[in-house]
């Protein structure tokens, strides 16, 4: 029920559709009440005296959903100790609502595509064709083009199902109809639990008008029960509703969320990896001021022992050495001028030179500080500033 031209469309296409045998695809959001236009087409059709029976494809077990809908023989599986009939036997003549169609699997959508075009089905554990003259009318809550394109969905089925699609609007698009559908829920739940029926002031009136109903009509038709049957005053205000109604403060805003798929979206693994990168790319910068230091300063001769330290902890001599022919390597391909590039080759020998020197200051540095602790390398690792592990490796290093 309502005013809006937007469910008059719905209901429009619904009627019209109602005569033939076309499947129809119901789509809307989650609670705007696409379960009553299965109804309407039944109901307005030829098949009103047949059978008519709702499915929801979501509530039933992915290893059963064929029993179900198909039937299965005696035998035909654990369990099955007798024959069965499916909904498609069952409702033979009739009309069949097949609700949240999306959570079909791809093998029960292979059978319902049979069904949808010939008529003809299988039950789970025969070899015998059988016949059924149903109407189809299914409905869902997601974008069913979008897991088409993903491959959950056969697309030769949706072609199927969708030969005339019904959009349910939401709530929030039906703007003219709020009131009234409160109104009526409201004098409903009244009647049902023998209460006087509620009044909306102006203010509160606004308030449900203005509100986003996430929740479509369900959401509506909850809160007038409760509203109904927890207040004494009947008069109800906006200050009432605000205890009911969730985020007031925002609800009239429009909805601007992106949707964002799950390959989309940054998993931790990925933001460790991240972390990790940018730590190397650090590393890697200090490397390179230390060495722009050797080379520009007289930090070469004056070398201390908490430079020794530095440079152990920022890794093994091998990669500092590598490090430090990368950048001699980089500035020579920057110079134009020969001379130039005879400076910085000099500059790199001196610098291996002097690596060469660091190895033998800390050889030393090591034997003395196991001397000072009498061999214990957990202390003598203490003092030098470095783990015991690198310790450990470094005396097999120099073979102390």
């Amino acid at each position: 029920m309502g005013h809006s031209k937007l469910l008059d469309r719905a209901i429009d296409i619904a009627r019209q559709v109602a005569p033939t045998d076309i499947s129809v695809l119901i789509s809307g959001e989650s609670g705007t009440g696409k379960e009553a236009f299965p109804k309407i087409i039944h109901h307005l059709s030829r098949r009103k005296h047949g059978p008519y029976i709702a499915v929801n494809c979501g509530a039933i077990p992915e290893g059963t959903i064929d029993s179900e809908l198909f039937g299965h023989e005696k035998g035909s599986f654990t369990g099955a100790h007798d024959a069965r009939k499916g909904y498609f036997e069952e409702v033979n003549s009739g009309t069949i609502f097949l609700d949240e169609v999306s959570e079909l699997p791809l093998l029960t959508q292979v059978r319902l595509l049979r069904v949808l075009e010939s008529g003809e089905f299988i039950k789970v554990g025969s070899s015998k064709v059988q016949k059924t003259d149903v109407r189809v009318v299914a409905a869902t809550n997601i974008n069913l083009q979008e897991f088409v394109a993903s491959g959950k969905f056969r697309e030769d089925l949706y072609y199927r199902l969708n030969t005339v699609p019904i959009w349910v609007p939401p709530l929030r698009e039906r703007k003219e109809d709020i009131i009234m559908l409160f109104k009526k829920f409201s004098n409903d739940f009244s009647e049902k639990y023998r209460m006087p029926p509620l009044q909306l002031t102006p203010e509160a009136e606004d308030m449900l008008i203005n509100y986003s109903w996430t929740g479509n009509i369900r959401q509506l038709k909850n809160i007038a029960e409760q509203i109904c049957v927890i207040e004494n005053n009947r008069i109800i205000t906006d200050e009432t509703l605000k205890k009911y109604l969730t985020d007031t403060k925002t609800s009239n805003l429009p909805v601007l969320l992106k949707d964002v798929k799950p390959d989309e979206a940054m998993s931790e693994r990925e933001i460790l990896y991240k972390v990790l990168f940018e730590m190397k790319r650090d590393i890697t910068d200090l490397k390179k001021i230390i060495f722009q230091m050797f080379r520009n300063s007289n930090l070469k001769n004056t070398l201390q022992e908490e430079d020794v330290n530095l440079i152990d902890k920022l890794g093994d001599d091998n990669e500092v050495r590598q490090y430090g022919d990368k950048i001699n390597l980089e500035m020579e391909s920057e110079s134009d001028d020969p001379q130039d590039a005879h400076d910085y080759e000099d500059s790199g020998q001196e610098f291996l030179e002097e690596s060469l020197s660091l190895q033998k200051k800390e050889k030393d540095l090591i034997i003395k500080a196991l001397q000072k602790h009498d061999g214990k390398r957990k202390k003598a690792a203490r003092e030098l500033g470095i783990s015991e592990r690198t310790l450990y490796r470094k005396i097999k290093e120099y073979d102390i």
